[in-house]
């Protein structure tokens, strides 16, 4: 909903009713992913894709029908190979869609949804998308430290709200089952949680020519990105103008400062680039030992080996030095920044979505993968 929100936010202040389409659940190498919103406005104008043109035909009727009737309703398409290859896509896939109308009636929180999502404040949307007619399109708004609407029952609220916020930490959108009444191990009710978390954090130290390529990456693939170094001539606004915040300050200290805030979570990426045992090793003592999504440090294979060594001097163990990956990057042949880059942000992707590295001619299976975080 990200991607329409503010045609959505438009039309709503206006009091208009508005149909919407969202993914909420996909199989195989499905177009788009689960949050993927298509509009329906007051004016017959479609905002937003679906599936990149393969079955918004079908949305955009559905959509109308919804406002037409109030009743939402979840559909299932497939998409074949041969259709998806007919509006440019390379593969199909089976998507589920939930339609429904909007308006300031049946979705009151919109605007502040929309306010924390401009603000960069974490907020959930929980809505029904398959159970008894009752319960079917209610929505809970979900805050870290507040809620707002309701499922249909106290108990219900607050056995989803519990999962829901811990998938809203971990910036994760999906599918909820439950029972009627918030039974866990029920499957009465099926859940879409939209999570709207602030982007992920990619936090970079060392600020050397590697380190600039790396942010604009960084920042290309929709991470926050922060250079930090300790030398204040090098560590410069003008030096690094595609990270959103340069920091003079020993990247130990500062990165202990940031997990002690709660500003680090599952989701970072911390590339070190300080090629530096004086700076790496005491940072790494504090990256190594705390829940990120990804830590890498530049060096030879030489340098990683006396790392290494330093790092268990220094008291950590096997499982935590594992974590790192070093030298970083995939092998990509890269010589130049830019290349170099690249491959740090390629070995950062497969973590994240279980990938391998290879060459997709060379493996048979599903293009597309999915990962936990």
């Amino acid at each position: 909903m990200r991607d329409v929100l503010e045609d959505l936010v438009g039309w709503w202040q206006a009091g208009e009713t508005v149909g919407m389409g969202t993914v909420v659940g996909t199989w195989r190498s499905a177009p788009r992913p689960a949050g993927a919103s298509m509009l329906v406005g007051p004016d017959g104008t479609a905002v937003g894709s679906v599936s990149g043109g393969c079955v918004e035909g079908a949305v955009y009727e559905e959509a109308k029908d919804a406002v037409e009737t109030g009743v939402p309703t979840l559909e299932r398409y497939g998409v074949s190979d041969d259709d998806a290859f007919a509006v440019g896509l390379t593969c199909g896939g089976i998507l589920d869609v939930f339609v429904e109308s909007i308006s300031r009636e049946s979705f009151p929180e919109l605007g502040e949804v929309a306010e924390s999502v401009a603000r960069h404040e974490p907020v959930a949307v929980v809505t029904v998308v398959k159970g008894p007619d009752d319960r079917l399109g209610r929505r809970l708004v979900l805050w870290p430290d507040r809620a707002s609407g309701t499922l249909g029952l106290q108990r219900l609220d607050d056995a989803v709200a519990a999962d829901a916020r811990g998938m809203l930490v971990a910036g994760r959108t999906g599918l909820l089952h439950v029972g009627h009444d918030g039974e866990r191990r029920g499957d009465d009710l099926t859940l879409f949680v939209n999570s709207f978390a602030p982007p992920a954090r990619m936090v970079v130290f060392g600020a050397i020519d590697f380190a600039a390529a790396v942010a604009r990456v960084g920042a290309f693939l929709g991470y926050r990105v922060t250079v930090c170094d300790a030398r204040p001539v090098f560590a410069t606004p003008k030096r690094f103008p595609d990270a959103h915040e340069v920091i003079v300050e020993w990247p130990h200290r500062y990165l202990q400062a940031e997990v002690d805030a709660g500003r680090i979570d599952e989701r970072t990426v911390l590339c070190v680039l300080t090629h530096d045992p004086k700076f790496d090793v005491p940072l790494l003592e504090v990256a190594l030992r705390i829940p990120v999504a990804y830590v890498g440090a530049m060096g030879s294979r030489r340098t990683h080996e006396e790392r290494e060594a330093r790092l268990r001097e220094a008291g950590l163990g096997e499982q935590e030095i594992a974590r790192l990956s070093s030298p970083i990057g995939l092998d990509l042949g890269a010589r130049t920044p830019e290349e170099t880059a690249v491959s740090i942000a390629a070995e950062i992707i497969a973590g994240r979505w279980g990938g391998t590295g290879e060459r997709l001619a060379g493996i048979e299976g599903p293009i597309h993968r999915t990962a936990d975080r």
